[in-house]
C-alpha cells in the first residue's frame, strides 16, 4: 500500500500507462504565449507529414526503379524496403522520445511522414495479392510472414540496440551511474 494514495484505484498511473494516446499532439511544446492556435498547430503537424511523406514515397518509388521485381517473383525489394524503414523507425523513436528532446514537429516529420512514405506495407499487400494471382500461395504466404516477423522483430531489435548504446551515455553525461 502506497502511503499517499490509500486507495489503489485513485493512484496516478505510471510507465506505459502513463503516457499519452499521442505524445504528438497531447503535450504542448510550445512556449506559453506563443502557442498556435489548435487549428494552425493542427495544420503544422499535417503540412510536416505531407513533407516527410512526400521524401519517403518519393525514396520507396526509387527503390522499385532501381530494383524492379517481376510479378511471381519474392518481392525483395519491398521486403527491404519494410525493414529498414521498420529499423530505422526503432532507432529514431528511441532517440526522440527518450534522449533528445527534439522539436515537436520532428516527430510528425521523419516518423509518420518519411518513414511513413517510405514503409509501405499496403504494397506489400498488392504484392501478396500478385502473387496469389500468378499462382504462387506459397511464396505469397512465405512474404506475408517474412515481412510481419521481420518488421515486429527489427523495429525490437534496433530500438534495444538504440538504448543500449545511448542511455547508458546520458546518464554518464547527467553525472548518474
Amino acid at each position: 500500500m502506497h502511503p499517499e494514495y490509500p486507495d489503489p484505484t485513485t493512484r496516478p498511473a505510471t510507465g506505459w500507462q502513463a503516457e499519452p494516446a499521442d505524445p504528438d499532439t497531447a503535450v504542448d511544446p510550445w512556449p506559453a504565449g506563443t502557442a498556435p492556435s489548435p487549428g494552425r498547430r493542427q495544420g503544422e503537424i499535417l503540412s510536416a507529414i505531407a513533407a516527410g511523406g512526400v521524401l519517403g514515397a518519393c525514396a520507396r518509388y526509387g527503390a522499385t526503379l532501381i530494383w524492379p521485381t517481376a510479378p511471381t517473383a519474392f518481392p525483395w525489394t519491398t521486403f527491404w524496403i519494410n525493414v529498414t524503414g521498420c529499423a530505422a523507425m526503432g532507432v529514431l523513436m528511441v532517440l526522440i522520445t527518450e534522449r533528445f528532446t527534439v522539436h515537436p514537429l520532428t516527430r510528425p516529420f521523419l516518423g509518420t511522414g518519411v518513414l511513413g512514405g517510405y514503409t509501405t506495407f499496403s504494397t506489400s499487400t498488392i504484392d501478396t495479392q500478385r502473387l496469389l494471382d500468378h499462382g504462387r500461395p506459397g511464396t505469397g504466404l512465405l512474404y506475408v510472414a517474412a515481412t510481419l516477423v521481420a518488421a515486429f522483430a527489427v523495429i525490437w531489435a534496433t530500438a534495444a540496440l538504440t538504448r543500449l548504446a545511448v542511455l547508458p551515455r546520458a546518464r554518464a553525461e547527467r553525472g548518474q551511474a
